[in-house]
């Protein structure tokens, strides 16, 4: 493990900024502040690792190999652009597992089929957004079709095309009252089970509990408006090894510092400066900082904005934090399906799988001596569902796997179940008086994180990373220091911003005839 220590004697240190929080938000703020010469401060609560969400985690042992396990399989997305940048400026881009192929794996009753769609959509040659056509016309997801979602069709396109017209990030648009249930009512069961599969992977919650808002934003984002947004690629290693820690490494060789089991509980105005105060192992220490940039999920942004100001915080908008559950199962055994992961839809209790021996080194290293596999399967709900008991939910999800591959039955090696807390975000949009951006009401303590309003299109590690570079561009700013430029996204394929633009026309038309 590196060490991650620094500043070492804080009581009453007068650091240049502090940063609350190590996820991918915080270790963004702290690395480009510390590139225009400041000595940022990151306060991590957990008191072994580095990296929030994306941090690596605990060991486990499966016969004479150790595993190091985190939060979940994590992928690198195409419009990662910031992200990337950021790793590939400081030589610390590892060498990413570009994503091969995605099964959409569909069960309802004592029907079972299974269909690639990655590649069906990111190498279609139709444009976006029909792109999707051409995985409806793939023979394998043809024959899982029937009469019901070929009439269902029309309404499934205009929902799409509907998504398609409205930015709900960039125009602030929250939709309140409606969920992705609402926009799915009318379509068929299996193109909803698809759709519905796609949002319970990608924002971890139950349809009727998605804000259509986020929906629409996720849909535009990895999919809908560019065919080559589908692209992703896994880590080589735990997202701790492969980012966060060599991240957390820089940031201290600029000359800023890491503090790991620090957990902050208020923030308090003394004068022009911030006085930060927090707990650890030895008791509470504090530090007085020039701005302070909170880098915390949005259950701990409220509980320290409620703890440091009291009724001045209430009103703020927080999205939801969400729990999920991760299962890793060793075999001796390989499956004989050759895609590297999948969407369970349909009667299933798990949600996704990916297989570990064809994504990271340390699988397979030991899938090649030892001929077996390991396979990560995540459950996000619904709450009834994550609320059973250890032994029931293993039970069901093993179920599961040995369903869809039944030549894995009596191969077990090993298994393991890790629940993760509620820190997964979902994504919704706030009303703009109550949802807090990088700059808040308070002066010189600034935001970020992925629950953080901003315009840009990015979810999840690059809004974090993006609004870690925005909020550190803040603080230089106030400074009189040159500011970093944000990597712009790449723009809607030519006939889908056509549409785009059509159908924004025709919103603005039907708001001036209703005067509004």
């Amino acid at each position: 493990m590196a060490d991650l220590t620094g500043f070492e004697n804080l009581s009453g240190l007068k650091c240049d900024v502090i940063i609350i929080g190590g996820g991918i938000a915080g270790l963004s703020a702290a690395l480009h502040l510390a590139e225009r010469g400041l000595k940022p401060l990151i306060l991590e609560a957990d008191e072994k690792f580095i990296g929030g969400r994306l941090a690596g985690g605990e060991t486990i042992q499966i016969g004479n190999h150790s595993f190091r396990l985190e939060h979940g399989v994590h992928g690198i997305w195409s419009q990662y652009r910031n992200l990337q940048a950021m790793l590939a400026r400081h030589a610390l881009r590892p060498v990413f597992i570009p994503a091969q192929e995605e099964n959409w794996v569909y069960r309802h009753g004592a029907y079972l089929g299974t269909a690639p769609v990655g590649s069906a959509i990111r190498r279609s040659f139709i444009p976006a957004p029909f792109h999707y056509l051409q995985l409806f016309l793939h023979g394998r997801f043809l024959w899982m079709l029937d009469i019901r979602d070929w009439a269902s069709l029309f309404n499934v396109w205009s929902g799409l095309i509907m998504a398609v017209g409205i930015d709900p990030f960039a125009e602030n648009q929250p939709m309140e009252g409606l969920t992705l249930g609402n926009m799915t009512r009318k379509w068929s069961p299996a193109l909803k089970a698809f759709f519905l599969g796609l949002a319970r992977n990608g924002l971890s919650s139950h349809p009727d509990e998605v804000p259509i808002s986020g929906f629409i934003s996720f849909l535009r984002f990895y999919t809908l408006l560019r065919r080559d947004a589908w692209m992703f690629s896994y880590l080589p290693e735990d997202g701790g090894t492969s980012i966060c820690e060599p991240l957390a490494e820089q940031v201290k060789a600029l000359g800023g510092g890491v503090r790991l089991g620090s957990r902050v509980k208020r923030v308090v105005k003394e004068g022009g400066s911030w006085l930060v105060e927090w707990e650890t192992a030895e008791g509470v220490e504090s530090a007085l900082t020039g701005e302070v940039i909170l880098a915390t999920d949005s259950n701990n942004a409220r509980k320290i904005l409620g703890a440091s100001f009291g009724s001045q915080a209430d009103g703020l908008f927080f999205p939801r934090a969400l729990s999920n559950a991760v299962i890793r199962l060793w075999f001796d055994v390989k499956p004989a399906e050759g895609a590297e992961a999948g969407i369970f839809t349909g009667d299933f209790t798990a949600h996704n799988y990916f297989w570990l021996d064809r994504l990271y080194d340390p699988y397979r290293r030991w899938a090649r001596e030892t001929g077996g596999s390991a396979i990560e399967v995540h459950v996000y709900g619904p709450p009834e569902t994550l609320a059973l008991p250890d032994a029931t939910l293993l039970a069901q999800a093993i179920s599961d796997v040995q369903a869809v591959f039944p030549e894995l039955r009596g191969h077990r090696l090993g298994q393991h179940l890790q629940r993760n807390a509620e820190v997964h975000t979902l994504p919704a949009v706030g009303a703009k008086d109550a949802w807090l951006g990088t700059a808040t009401p308070w002066e010189n303590l600034f935001c970020a994180g992925d629950w953080i309003r901003h315009p840009a299109p990015a979810f999840f590690l690059e809004r974090a990373c993006l609004t870690g570079i925005e909020a550190a561009n803040a603080v230089l700013q106030a400074r009189g220091l040159e500011r970093f430029a944000l990597v712009e996204y790449l723009p809607p394929e030519p006939f889908v911003a056509w549409i785009e633009r059509l159908m924004r026309k025709g919103r603005a038309k039907r708001r001036a005839r209703l005067g509004k």
